[in-house]
């Protein structure tokens, strides 16, 4: 009896940890910001790999809608794998709904061979594709800006993240970008907040202590998933949704992350 309690329970276990997602909200402080974005929500859903939560993805649009989003940022890896953009396509079409989605690519859709089919669908579902390109963006009769860099595994002739910061506007900038592994080369670029994902939360997380191994069997990953600070930049990194390494999430949910922002210090 005492065996089949056990197994009951890790099954629960297993399944909350892999199947329920976790909302996480950060206030974020800027003496630059522009007054009409006070109060500005931006939803992270990153990393997604086709994976469902329910009839029509219905919870995963349940969690980004209990946010209450302004923007939600497509951070990358929405594939993994052939056949899957139908699927995902109507996931975007579902967030579209709730607010404005900004997507870049990451690294699997490229490895997948879907990056541009996939670029091609997503204006139909509501979502703008951002390649190595600054953007406006208005609320209340004031503007900042929204940097969507490139997955390195796209095109070998594209902008490199310093030529795209080259031009931009002096003002508050927001950059989408999938990896994690650059961000201290990125910091200085000219982004106040940086949202990314692409590190899972490590193969594997110990709560209180963050990412013992990287995806990339790496120790110790050093952004894993969070809030991190690097000279004037804010940067929040998601732990991602789905899940393509076979491993399962042990102390690491899924993880649909919010920046709200704040004006002040």
């Amino acid at each position: 009896m005492a065996f089949f309690i056990l197994l009951a329970a890790l099954a629960a276990f297993m399944y909350y940890g892999n199947y329920t997602l976790e909302q996480e909200t950060f206030e974020l402080r800027f003496d630059d910001l522009p007054e009409a974005f006070d109060g500005y929500r931006i939803t992270v859903v990153s990393d997604l790999h086709a994976a469902v939560f329910g009839k029509g993805n219905g919870r995963l649009l349940d969690a980004v809608r209990a946010a209450k989003p302004d923007m939600i940022a497509l951070t990358g890896d929405a594939t993994d794998g052939r056949g899957q953009i139908p699927g995902v396509i109507e996931t975007v079409r579902g967030l579209a709904e709730i607010a404005p989605v900004y997507y870049v690519t990451g690294n699997h859709e490229w490895e997948a061979g879907e990056a541009r089919e996939l670029m091609r669908a997503l204006p139909g579902a509501g979502a703008e594709v951002l390649r190595n390109e600054i953007i406006p963006i208005e609320r209340g009769g004031e503007t900042i800006y929204l940097a969507g860099l490139e997955d390195p595994n796209g095109p070998a002739d594209m902008k490199k993240p310093a030529e795209v910061f080259a031009g931009l506007p002096e003002g508050f900038c927001v950059t989408l970008v999938h990896r994690n592994t650059f961000l201290e080369h990125l910091a200085p670029l000219g982004a106040r907040l940086i949202l990314c994902g692409h590190g899972h939360g490590g193969l594997i997380r110990l709560p209180g202590i963050g990412g013992l191994i990287g995806h990339d069997l790496k120790p110790f990953p050093k952004y894993s998933g969070g809030r991190y600070t690097i000279g004037e930049t804010e940067i929040i990194v998601s732990r991602g949704v789905g899940n393509h390494t076979g491993v399962p999430r042990i102390f690491n949910r899924p993880h649909i992350p919010t920046a709200v922002l704040r004006r002040g210090t």
